[in-house]
Parts: structure tokens; C-alpha cells; sequence
């Protein structure tokens, strides 16, 4: 027999039997394809430990109470849209208890009053809801990504005294934050105590009886250190210095850091620190210089208090460039303890770690960070190219991993064949973010790039869960906010969505063009469409030459009824790309789990006026072939042609529907087939996000170029004749 200290979780069903008599079959099944695709992911994720599973529950162990609590709010995020077919009366809810206490462990299996207590709040648990105990609280406030109601001391059955317990708030917007309800008073005792204390006591009873200030926690925003070394061309180092102090202090739980993106517009524009902390809404600013010169550094920081003028810290470094990582050590650690911060152990172990010790693999990756924030395509091949030789000097350099996930999903959403073809920068993306993973499991990053992978690719319970890690582990990181946004979008959950876009700007006041884009389309999908429109002319202004930014600013002021303006944006995006059309966006938005979401995208697509298909391609109807048609034309053929640039192509398709397609520039291959009087070419680097690209095959009658049939799709206008 062996006592230990565990974070326990007990969960249940709520109302089995009832579910059980209703559809014994069906609600059996049900609670497998729950098990597997929800539950079990999140229980491997966070560490958990199962030690047993019971018909309608299951008792859990974990060695950290915040993994418990992170894992118990991932599960029940994600059974809010698991098996969203059956109808409301006949889904699976969980309730879950969570306590940290003493246990008994024998064999397999344990006991005692800590696993008694989480049973009992369990219980006590609303369907679909999580309650802790205080001893569970003490160690997860403000270090999961949940906020908490204060329930009061409950008395818990066969349990001796009184447990403090607390309700979980689920809402992003809530993350961090503790309510306690308000106390109830009888109002006439209060009345007369009131007026009893008045008249002994005069004035000094209303600042007795006032309540006390809640504490406020400290907020701080670092500033863009000044490169003042002999080349400018060093300014990157300066920079990264900037994003490495920014990084570290969000990793702290109990502090409020303002992203990179809202403090990198004083880069050019010098403010006063008041000036800043008004902008931003914080108390604190950090200003400083790096000089770099050969093989030595210097360093000036100073941490300003703005609401009272003081410099509660200030220091000059030394020292050798080298010594890089432990200046920055030493800077945060200074900050930390001037703001009177008390990391976590996780924490601490967090801030400590060093990125990599080979300063030139950190060169490297600097100069790829800088290059990736421009997004041009140019620079973000660059990008992934500075990152690669990172890794090949310091293969354990898990946030250079990370930067090149973040790198290649970014080019694997937006299509940039001409910087990494589809399913290569897919790939890359989901093998660079495992290997962060492996290397440093507590990197939020990694989490954030899978969330939006596994939402483009149809996994939205799993999606759910990364992005919860995410947010879990990064509570200051706007891209995991960003991509929790994005998947709860995706999955239909359009005012959750709307609320983790709200927590990433309190995080970042002034989004990047490319978190306005989400950010935008969240607002369309919840009608919210002023937001929608401030959002994306905001990016706009900052941004030229976007063609996604066209797009939705087209779309909201169609929904709006701005058609003038909705006509100027499609001609933008035209112009910027002729070949945009409505079916292309039908394979870019096809991720949307409800289809409602996907057809109120391209409704608003065809009531701006782009067209339906790529160059304004138009076909008459009465010439269209049916699928038998297509068939007998196609299968075991040649077609020689040309696509709609006038470069020469040629498409082969043996009899199994084995595709080649060439021109003077392209050469892939893929599968055809002929689908509801449509011919379909299935290939990844033909078809954004590898969707299956379906169009129709017309007759040309007379057509002065001698090729008798045109086959469009949502890429491309194929004008072609059979050969033998």
C-alpha cells in the first residue's frame, strides 16, 4: 500500500440510465465513438493516467492538477460539437470532479477521501460542466485556460467537513478570472447595523464598511529595443532580443504582456513611456538599446512605471555576444521580481530553458523570424530556409521548429505553390510542429499550428483539443488565441469564436493583417458586419496587394448592401488575381463542418459579384456534355489544347482514370473521375488543400482555334480535342 498526492478526475454521464432505456445500441455506440475520438486523445495529451473505465464513467489520474484541470475543459469544449446529429435530448454529457488530495494506491487501483471528494463534486457538476475543489483551484488559478466560480464550502457526502469548491467557466473571455457571488444580507438588520454605526461613528463607518479594492494585475508592454550598432543591418538582433523578453514574460501566468505586433509600431516612432501605456492600456514599459560589435554586446534596460514616473529597475550588460541568453535571463528575472511576480514551478522551468545554446543556429533563426514577419513570398521561402539551417546546426532547437510550422502553414493556407507546393508545405508543417513537440512539449506554438491544421482537414474534435493546449500553455500568445478562434469557427461555434478573437486583441490591441482575416470572417459569420468591415479595412490600410483581404471586405459590404464598394473590392482582387472565382473559394472554405456556414460564404461571394467561374469563364448550357458523354470523350484518351493563358497543355487519362496534365510550366498527376455530369481531378498540387476540383465539359460549335471542347474547374479553363 502506498499514500501519494494526485490530481484526481472523476467524469460521468448525465443521465445514462434514462439513455441507456431509451437506445441501449445506439447510446453504447455513441459513448465509444466518444471514448475514442474526444476523450481518450485529451487524456493521452495531458499525461493522464486511466485507472479505470466504467460503463458510464471513468476515474482518472494526473500528476499536475493544471494538466486535469486543461484536460477535463478541452473535453468538454469539444463535446459541445461532438455528435452534433443527434438530437439535443439524446446527446452525451459529461459531468467531471476534480480534487488534489491524499490517495491510497494498491495494485492498479486507488482510494481514499481524495478520490471520495472528486466523486462527490463530480455529482455536484451541471451536464457539460466541471467542478473543482479548493485545494484543485489554489494550483490551476490563473495557470489553465478556464476561469472559476466561487461555489462557497459545500457539505459533501461522508465527507466530514466542509469542502471549498469551485464551478468552471468555460469561455475564453473568462480565462484567468475568479467570481465570487455576492453575499447575501437581510436588509433590515443591515438598515439598522448601518445606522447604529452611522451614529456612533460618523463618516468613518462608510470607509469601514467600504469594500476592498480588487488587486489589479500588473500589465506591462516591452518596447522595441533600439539597434544602436555601426550597421544598420543588425537591427534584426535588436529585434529578436525584443520578441525573446516579450516571449518569456507571457509565459507567466499572473502577468499581462502585450504581443509583438501592438509594441513594433513604436519602432519607428519613438513615444514616451506615458504616451505608450495610454495607447495600450498598461501600467509598465520596458525600453532598451542593444549594441552589437564583433564578438562583445552591450545592453541597457530599464522597467518604467508609468503611473508613477519611477524606474523600479534599471541595468547596463557587457558583455560577450555569446552571453546572450543569460542577459536575457537576468532581464527578466529583474522584472519579475521589481513587479513582486511569483512564477510557478512550471514557470520556472519555462523561463530557464535555453532556446539553443549555438549562437549561430540563433542568428539564423532570428534572420528567418524577421523575414517571415513581411509574409511576401519571397521572404517566406527565405524564412524556411533560415530556419532549415537553424535546425541543421542545433537539431534540439525546438522553437525553431515551431517557427517553421508556423512558417509552412501559414504558405499551406494561402496556397503559395510558388513558395512550397501544398502537400509539401502540409507535410512540413505537421512533421516541424511534432518535432517541437518532442523536443518541448510546453511550447504553445506547436499546438496553435496543429489546431489549424486539424480544422482544415476535417478533425474538429481534435482541433479542439490542440487549440485548448494552446491557449493552456501560451495564455498571452495571440496565435493560440487566434487559432482557437479559428477552429471554434470552423466547428460552427460562431459566438465562442467571436469571444477567443476578443481575448487575443485584449492581448494584441493591433492585430497583424493576417489575425484581421480571421478576425474579419468570425464578424461575418456572426453578422456582426461594422466589425467586420472596421477589421478588414483596418489590415487593408496596412497591408497592399492581399487579394484575401479583397475578398472578405468584398463580402461584408455585400452583406451589408455597400454594392459600390463590394464592386471596387472584386475588381482589386480581380486585377490582383484574374483567375479568383466562387467555385475556387467552394474547395477553400470546404472545412466549414455545417455546410449553412459554406453556402452563406459563397452566397455572399456571387452577391458582390465575382464570378463562378476562374477568367469569367461562361458556358451555354444547351452545349454542356452529360457524365456518359464525358465518359466515352475522355477515358483512354489524349487531349491536346491549351489553357487559358494560351500556353500549350495536354491531358492524358487512361482507362482506370490515371491523370496527367502538362503545360510548358506544370506536370502532375493525379486520378479522374466523372461525378454527378462533372469531371473531377483529385491532386494535391492541383487543387487548393488537395480538395477533389469538379467542373463541367462543353461543346465549342465553330471555334476558330479548332478545339472542340472546353473543360473548366475552380483552378483552371482547359480548351482541348481528343487525339488518338
Amino acid at each position: 500500500m502506498e499514500r501519494r498526492l494526485a490530481a484526481i478526475l472523476v467524469a460521468d454521464v448525465a443521465g445514462y440510465s434514462r439513455l441507456m432505456g431509451e437506445d441501449e445500441a445506439g447510446t453504447l455506440a455513441r459513448l465509444k465513438l466518444c471514448r475514442r475520438e474526444v476523450i481518450d486523445p485529451a487524456i493521452a495529451s495531458f499525461h493522464g493516467r486511466v485507472i479505470k473505465l466504467m460503463g458510464d464513467g471513468a476515474l482518472i489520474e494526473f500528476a499536475s492538477v493544471v494538466d486535469a484541470v486543461e484536460c477535463a475543459a478541452t473535453i468538454q469544449r469539444a463535446m459541445t460539437v461532438h455528435d452534433r446529429a443527434t438530437a439535443d435530448a439524446s446527446r452525451i454529457q459529461l459531468r467531471i470532479g476534480i480534487n488534489l488530495g491524499d490517495i491510497i494506491a494498491e495494485g492498479d487501483d486507488i482510494y481514499g477521501d481524495g478520490v471520495n471528494i472528486a466523486a462527490r463534486l463530480e455529482a455536484m457538476a451541471e451536464p457539460g460542466g466541471i467542478c473543482v475543489s479548493g485545494t484543485a483551484f489554489d494550483h490551476a488559478v490563473h495557470k489553465a485556460g478556464v476561469g472559476f466560480d466561487s461555489l462557497g464550502e459545500l457539505r459533501l457526502k461522508n465527507i466530514a467537513d466542509p469542502v471549498r469548491a469551485y464551478r468552471v467557466v468555460l469561455d475564453p473571455a473568462a480565462a484567468g478570472k475568479v467570481r465570487t457571488p455576492p453575499r447575501r444580507t437581510n436588509l433590515r438588520w443591515a438598515l439598522g447595523a448601518l445606522a447604529g454605526v452611522l451614529l456612533a461613528a460618523g463618516l468613518a463607518a462608510a470607509v469601514f464598511l467600504r469594500p476592498p479594492a480588487a488587486s489589479a494585475r500588473p500589465s506591462i508592454a516591452v518596447l522595441p529595443f533600439t539597434n544602436s550598432s555601426a550597421d544598420p543591418r543588425e537591427a534584426y538582433f535588436a529585434d529578436g532580443i525584443t520578441e525573446d523578453l516579450i516571449t518569456d514574460l507571457a509565459k507567466l501566468s499572473a502577468l499581462d504582456v502585450i504581443s509583438r505586433n501592438s509594441v513594433f509600431k513604436y519602432k519607428e516612432r519613438r513615444a514616451d513611456p506615458q504616451e505608450v501605456a495610454k495607447e495600450l492600456d498598461v501600467r509598465y514599459v520596458v525600453e532598451g538599446s542593444v549594441r552589437r560589435a564583433g564578438d562583445d554586446i552591450r545592453i541597457n534596460a530599464a522597467l518604467i512605471d508609468t503611473e508613477t514616473g519611477d524606474t523600479p529597475w534599471a541595468e547596463k550588460y557587457d558583455r560577450k555576444a555569446a552571453d546572450v541568453f543569460a542577459i536575457e535571463d537576468e532581464v527578466v528575472g529583474s522584472i519579475v521580481k521589481a513587479l513582486g511576480i511569483t512564477p510557478t514551478v512550471m514557470e520556472t522551468g519555462m523561463l530557464t530553458r535555453l532556446p539553443t545554446a549555438n549562437l549561430e543556429a540563433y542568428d539564423y533563426f532570428l534572420r528567418g523570424e524577421q523575414a517571415a514577419r513581411g509574409g511576401q513570398r519571397p521572404q517566406l521561402r527565405r524564412a524556411l530556409d533560415l530556419y532549415s539551417k537553424a535546425v541543421a546546426l542545433d537539431p534540439a532547437f525546438a522553437e525553431a521548429y515551431a517557427a517553421d510550422a508556423r512558417t509552412a502553414v501559414f504558405v499551406w493556407r494561402n496556397a503559395y505553390d510558388d513558395v512550397l507546393p501544398t502537400p509539401v508545405s502540409k507535410k512540413r508543417a505537421y512533421e516541424m510542429a511534432g518535432r517541437a513537440l518532442e523536443l518541448n512539449p510546453r511550447l504553445s506554438q506547436p499546438y496553435a499550428t496543429l489546431a489549424t491544421l486539424q480544422s482544415v482537414d476535417g478533425q474538429y474534435d481534435q482541433a479542439l483539443v490542440s487549440a485548448g493546449r494552446a491557449v493552456a500553455l501560451g495564455p498571452n500568445s495571440v496565435d493560440a488565441h487566434i487559432a482557437l478562434g479559428f477552429v471554434l469557427a470552423s466547428a460552427g461555434r460562431h459566438a465562442e469564436a467571436a469571444a477567443a478573437i476578443a481575448a487575443a486583441q485584449r492581448i494584441d490591441p493591433d492585430l497583424s493583417a493576417t489575425d484581421r482575416q480571421v478576425a474579419g470572417l468570425v464578424s461575418i459569420l456572426n453578422r456582426n458586419l461594422p466589425e467586420a468591415m472596421a477589421t478588414l479595412e483596418q489590415a487593408r490600410s496596412e497591408t497592399q496587394g492581399v487579394d484575401d483581404l479583397n475578398i472578405l471586405l468584398a463580402m461584408a459590404y455585400a452583406e451589408a448592401g455597400r454594392m459600390d464598394d463590394a464592386g471596387k473590392e472584386v475588381a482589386e482582387a480581380l486585377r490582383l488575381n484574374p483567375a479568383l472565382n466562387v467555385e475556387f473559394h467552394r474547395l477553400n472554405f470546404a472545412y466549414f463542418r455545417d455546410s449553412r456556414d459554406l453556402e452563406t460564404i459563397l452566397g455572399a461571394l456571387r452577391k458582390a459579384g465575382f464570378p463562378q467561374w476562374p477568367f469569367g469563364f461562361q458556358g451555354d448550357e444547351r452545349d454542356r456534355l452529360s457524365g456518359e458523354d464525358i465518359s466515352r470523350l475522355v477515358f483512354g484518351r489524349t487531349l491536346q489544347g491549351k489553357v487559358h493563358s494560351g500556353s500549350p497543355a495536354i491531358m492524358q487519362i487512361d482507362q482506370e482514370g490515371n491523370l496527367v496534365f502538362r503545360t510548358a510550366s506544370l506536370l502532375v498527376s493525379g486520378k479522374a473521375l466523372v461525378d454527378r455530369g462533372r469531371l473531377c481531378a483529385q491532386n494535391n498540387s492541383l487543387v487548393k488543400l488537395g480538395r477533389t476540383d469538379c467542373g463541367p465539359v462543353y461543346r465549342r460549335g465553330m471555334a476558330g482555334d479548332g478545339l472542340a471542347y472546353a473543360y473548366v474547374n475552380a483552378t483552371n479553363v482547359f480548351y482541348f480535342s481528343p487525339i488518338e
